[in-house]
């Protein structure tokens, strides 16, 4: 079963205004929904869900949810905050069975990157996707997923073929290679680059210029 255990009690109250109930009694409030029951508004402890929240493995993770006697597997699917002070103000579950197949959005980790020679060369890597959509098994939902940039060269682009997916896993999509990343040269490394051209350019010019030019005191000694 999961590791976290979610340990919820169900509002009566609904709306902005049982929220609002929750949060100043110490709770952070949510819903849950899914399967063949209607949604149930319910809230949990909020020092509990921090706890919970600050281990990673809640958020698009198999959790249980504990009603009393009663528990079932859920899937924190979202999380909302508090733009200022960053309290988690509401939150959604979904339910599932543990062997259910579901789609869910997991993040993308970039590994290796003192091992990219691509880097040693001024290139940047500009990251295309933070997260992938998956298709899996409830209770095998992965992590992350890695992506290893040693041996990658300035150009290169990384798409979900160069991802090595753990058993069971496959993309959402599953009709093109999509990009996750590319690896491209910097600003700075460009501004470098056209700095040199202009550079070689001009003497090029210049080389050029002399080699047509014949000194005056040449052609006399010539006549």
């Amino acid at each position: 079963m999961a590791e976290i255990i979610l340990n919820v009690d169900v509002r009566e109250n609904v709306g902005t205004g049982g929220a609002r109930a929750a949060r100043r009694a110490g709770s952070v409030p949510g819903i849950l929904y899914g399967g063949d029951k209607a949604p149930v508004a319910i809230s949990v402890n909020e020092k509990d869900f921090r706890k919970s929240l600050y281990t990673g493995k809640l958020l698009g993770h198999l959790v249980t949810l504990k009603y009393g006697e009663e528990s079932q597997p859920v899937i924190a699917k979202d999380v909302q905050f508090d733009p200022v002070t960053d309290r988690p103000l509401h939150f959604d579950l979904m339910r599932v069975d543990e062997k259910q197949t579901i789609s869910i959005e997991v993040p993308v980790h970039f590994i290796n990157q003192d091992k990219c020679p691509a880097f040693r060369q001024g290139g940047s890597l500009e990251i295309v996707r933070h997260t992938v959509e998956i298709v899996v098994r409830a209770d095998h939902i992965p992590e992350d997923l890695i992506v290893d940039l040693a041996g990658h060269k300035l150009g290169d682009t990384i798409r979900i073929s160069d991802i090595k997916l753990p058993e069971g896993v496959e993309p959402a999509i599953g009709d093109r290679d999509f990009m996750i990343a590319s690896i491209k040269a910097s600003s700075a490394a460009k501004a470098a680059d056209e700095i040199e051209e202009a550079i070689a350019e001009e003497n090029a010019i210049a080389a050029e210029a002399a080699a047509d030019e014949v000194p005056a005191t040449e052609q006399s000694d010539g006549e």
